[in-house]
């Protein structure tokens, strides 16, 4: 499961980079337990707005993202933006 969690950060990062301005301060780590991921982003307060987007629609379509590439591997997969 190592290697799924691996993809779905390089995936997730992927997607909230060119979103943001301050790139150098992105961090997007994995945490598995019991055959879920949860991907955590982390970025500067400033660009939170962006990576959420109006009414949620850009963080809701990085986790439908990251849930379809995981699907492949039945693993459950949720993306948490972390203040």
């Amino acid at each position: 499961m190592a290697e799924i969690a691996q993809d779905l950060t390089e995936l997730v990062k992927a997607l909230v980079t060119p979103l943001i301005e301050h790139a150098d301060e992105l961090a997007v780590t994995a945490v598995e337990d019991e055959g879920k991921v949860t991907v955590e982003i982390r970025v500067n307060p400033d660009d939170a707005g962006k990576v959420i987007g109006r009414q949620g629609r850009v963080i809701k379509a990085v986790r439908t993202l990251a849930r379809a590439a995981a699907s492949a591997e039945d693993v459950l997969v949720d993306v948490e933006l972390i203040d």
